[in-house]
């Protein structure tokens, strides 16, 4: 294909082989930037190569090289989704493909949606369009958080800055949102920076790195490397004052359970009983095992009969998680939830969980999928819960979220807002295999305790099993894919931080910048007279 390149400096080319092939590097590059790739700082610079080739392309082209940047970031991210499907569907080969690419494509829009209004704003000035994209980019994460049923806020931007401590602190003032906000705006003015040098480059004794945009890029770089190399030793440390017992079951996952199932698995039980009594008894607390890894109710008897006797043996609290079968809507219905026994095995606390994971606990238009007959066969049916459930402790008060739910920045915050001291998260990541899903659920679920100043424990059947701190250091671990016991620091606090008062601020506000600033751009474009926007365009450019 033929390249035209350079108009005064502009961005206006032509062709669209370029741009499709930018659109897909891109894509490819923040790929990298999360685990298992496990190369974050490729997340500061790759959003860049879709801001870049949306500059001055027409609203189709802009909007193709979204989904091109998309459907390339999301299936190099979300392979797990089709291993899932594959092997606890199990589903045929093509489905499985099929649901992973409706799924990467469905979120691809935001990035269509996101790469089309950035070429419509700079139509009116690339400066403009620059200044809106960061904002642009936070307030579509946030929408596509929110979405009714289907949200799916996996993997966000600011995740690729969360592994360093010192930018991680941030979050405590903005949530995640604030990171994404600070990264999208680092890719930005790397784009302006290229721009000015290679506008510069063009004119007859131009000085390039005098220029606004090379002296703000290289105030911020500086300021970065920085905060980042050098800003760790400031972060406080936090002393626990409690040790829980995270029990690891490693048991083996299955989409379906024999009726025979507590037959073959007794030597496992006998196992897992034998390592938590033990734990228990030496130091008595709490004991925690994962979000329900097997067919675990309080309301089948012996099963009942054993969790009251883990709790008195080990004289200690016994937290884990259950199918809790309650009437809802006139019948009987299944929730997904954590239960609490005190040491005396009398239950003391239930949650059941909100926000459950669709295509897996539930299916979202299940009359809608008629090409995957099987997977709406297979998938659980779970009801939600509606509560945010604070219990207690000896020392303080806590909550627990469910596997999934620790994405979601404001359902956590909702527990702290609640009274909750302490965080639990109680998890089944055996279904993602040894994938990077569990590394990059690790991740997201960290900054959760740093948002809210909250010790977490997380706890899960075949991991990652930790304890991280207010601060977001992982203190203690167990390695993944053994049975096992995890002597977990941690603490109750009570203080409350700016995002937990404030909530999902930053995203709210960067919706509220790019309305205001689409909407001073289509009224100055409805004022530009007839013939004379092209002129403006050149100027701009």
């Amino acid at each position: 294909m033929r390249v035209i390149l350079g108009i005064r400096g502009s961005t206006t080319l032509t062709t669209s082989g370029w741009r499709a092939a930018l659109a897909l590097g891109s894509g490819a590059a923040l790929a990298l930037a999360y685990p298992d790739y496990n190369l974050p700082l490729l997340g500061w610079v790759a959003v860049a190569g879709l801001m870049f080739c949306s500059l001055g392309a027409g609203l189709r082209q802009a909007a193709a090289c979204g989904l091109l940047f998309g459907l390339t970031f999301y299936t190099l991210t979300l392979p797990w989704i089709y291993t899932v499907l594959r092997e606890y569907g199990p589903l045929p080969a093509w489905q499985a493909a099929a649901l992973l690419i409706l799924l990467a494509l469905a979120a691809s829009f935001f990035c269509a949606f996101f790469a089309a209004l950035l070429a419509w704003l700079s139509r009116r000035s690339e400066r403009l369009a620059l200044v809106a994209a960061p904002f642009l980019w936070v307030a579509l994460e946030f929408l596509r958080t929110h979405l009714p049923d289907i949200g799916f806020p996996w993997n966000l931007l600011g995740y690729t800055a969360s592994g360093n401590m010192a930018l991680l602190q941030i979050t405590s003032l903005t949530g995640v949102y604030g990171l994404s906000l600070l990264v999208a705006a680092y890719n930005a003015l790397l784009v302006w920076f290229l721009l000015s040098i290679r506008g510069s480059m063009s004119r007859p004794n131009a000085r390039p790195l005098a220029t606004l945009p090379t002296l703000l890029w290289i105030a911020a770089t500086v300021t970065l490397i920085a905060v980042s190399a050098f800003g760790a030793p400031f972060v406080p440390k936090a002393e626990p004052t409690h040790v829980a017992h995270l029990v690891q079951t490693n048991l083996p996952q299955s989409m379906n359970y024999r009726p025979d199932w507590d037959a073959v698995h007794a030597a496992d039980m006998e196992e897992l009983q034998r390592i938590t009594t033990a734990a228990g008894q030496a130091r008595p607390g709490l004991v925690v095992w994962p979000e329900v890894p097997a067919p675990f109710s309080l309301q089948e008897a012996a099963f009942a009969e054993r969790a009251a006797r883990i709790a008195r043996e080990s004289q200690s609290h016994f937290l884990l998680g259950i199918v809790h079968w309650r009437p809802f809507a006139a019948r009987l219905r299944p929730f997904n939830s954590a239960a609490l026994l005190d040491p005396a095995g009398r239950e003391s606390f239930v949650y059941d969980k909100i926000h459950l994971v669709p295509f897996s606990e539930y299916i979202p238009g299940r009359d809608w999928l008629w090409f995957a007959s099987d997977l709406t066969a297979l998938v659980s049916d779970f009801s939600s819960g509606t509560q945010y459930a604070v219990g207690q402790l000896p020392g303080g008060r806590f909550s627990v979220f469910i596997c999934y739910e620790a994405i979601f920045p404001d359902l956590v915050r909702r527990f702290v807002r609640e009274g909750a001291e302490l965080l639990i998260n109680v998890s089944n990541d055996g279904w993602f295999g040894r994938s990077s899903a569990r590394a990059q659920h690790l991740a997201m679920a960290r900054v959760r305790a740093v948002e809210n100043r909250r010790w977490l424990l997380r706890g899960t059947n075949t991991g990652h099993t930790v304890s991280v701190d207010p601060y977001g250091r992982i203190v203690a671990r167990l390695p993944p894919d053994v049975r096992g016991v995890l002597e977990a620091p941690y603490a109750f606090r009570s203080d409350t931080t700016l995002y937990t008062r404030w909530g999902d601020w930053v995203a709210w506000l960067s919706a509220g910048v790019t309305l205001a600033l689409l909407l001073a751009a289509r009224r100055s474009q409805s004022n530009v007279p007839a013939g004379a926007s092209n002129k403006s365009e050149g100027r701009n450019k």
